[in-house]
């Protein structure tokens, strides 16, 4: 990517600053699609997460390219990078990092020393979070909410920027321990990957059975993300956008005012954090396109990732083999933009 982008994005003018957004994201889905084939989807919302300083849980069944995807999306962002493998044996300390006796050997004094667990990275691939216990997966909680960990009674704060991304086999339940809701609930985006087409299974197959392997080369650094946040943060929204993107979060939670099917279907519905994910994805939605202001359009494109995880259906949702993707859909149809339609 050329210095004159990079410059751009540091400048005062908010017009030049929202064009180099857009150039830099573009430049990014170039670096990523020498590794990745398709996908276009669900690399835009994983850089819209990380564009908004949020955390992604990333759901597909094996060989889709989930763990390659991150890794990936971390190499062209030029930020440090670490994966945990999660397993039922992994420990909380092994996530944090521990306190270890060390000796002065000079002064024969025995101290304890804080050593760093594989947390301390700009982005953190969490491989299959759902096989490890809870008191594990708890580890992540401060650290995803607060960018910091506590050990032996002292904070130690993590680098910035700081992305958790995760990913979790939805087919695969035998030994495995579903995330609770509090869990869920901080993670900006719960992402689905589907299979490929046949014309991108064919380039996939194509490009691993050959000796040619790509990589991608960095776009950006650390610096230019946190740039990038703060101008996430500057989009203007109108009111009227965030009143409607508080009645589509507002119309699943059950009283005498939600939809008929809303009552019928859902058991708990999205909470508080849904409506500030919504508008803060919207903001980098349009930043990336290219627009100066949030759009309802915006909304719709990044509706489903904020809220299929947030709404808890009850069993006759599942008698009736409704989902979460379904419900949110009927959702903006039966939700008028303008308050007064």
């Amino acid at each position: 990517m050329s210095s004159e982008f990079l410059t751009d994005l540091h400048c005062s003018d908010s017009i030049k600053a929202a064009a180099a957004v857009h150039e830099t994201a573009n430049a990014i889905r170039q670096q990523i699609s020498k590794v990745i084939v398709g996908q276009d989807a669900i690399l835009d919302q994983i850089l819209l997460s990380m564009f908004c300083g949020g955390h992604t849980l990333v759901e597909g069944v094996p060989g889709l390219a989930k763990t390659l995807i991150i890794s990936t999306v971390a190499k062209t962002l030029s930020l440090g990078f670490s994966r945990i493998q999660f397993t039922p044996d992994l420990m909380p300390s092994d996530v944090t990092g521990s306190e270890v006796i060390q000796e002065d050997k000079q002064t024969g004094m025995r101290n304890l020393h804080f050593v760093k667990g594989p947390v301390f990275a700009n982005v953190i691939l969490a491989d299959e979070i759902n096989r490890t216990p809870p008191k594990t997966q708890a580890a992540l909680l401060e650290a995803m909410q607060e960018g910091q960990v506590t050990v032996g009674g002292y904070t130690h704060a993590l680098p910035k920027p700081f992305f958790v991304l995760a990913t979790q086999n939805p087919i695969e339940q035998e030994g495995t321990y579903p995330l609770p809701e509090a869990q869920l609930d901080r993670f900006m985006f719960l992402v689905r990957i589907g299979y490929p087409t046949e014309i991108q299974e064919l380039e996939i197959v194509k490009r691993t059975t050959s000796g040619l392997q790509s990589e991608p080369t960095p776009v950006i650094g650390a610096p230019e993300c946190l740039r990038i946040q703060q101008l996430v943060r500057d989009i203007p929204v109108a009111d009227h956008v965030v009143q409607y993107a508080l009645r589509l979060v507002r119309s699943t939670r059950l009283d005498e005012r939600s939809p008929k099917f809303i009552r019928d279907y859902v058991s708990w519905g999205a909470g508080p954090r849904a409506s500030q994910f919504l508008i803060l994805a919207a903001k980098a939605k349009a930043l990336i396109s290219g627009d100066h202001h949030v759009m309802p359009h915006h909304l719709h494109a990044v509706v489903l990732p904020v809220m299929r995880h947030r709404i808890m259906l009850n069993f006759n949702a599942q008698a009736d083999g409704i989902d979460t993707d379904r419900l949110v859909g009927d959702l903006i149809k039966n939700t008028p933009i303008d308050s007064a339609a």
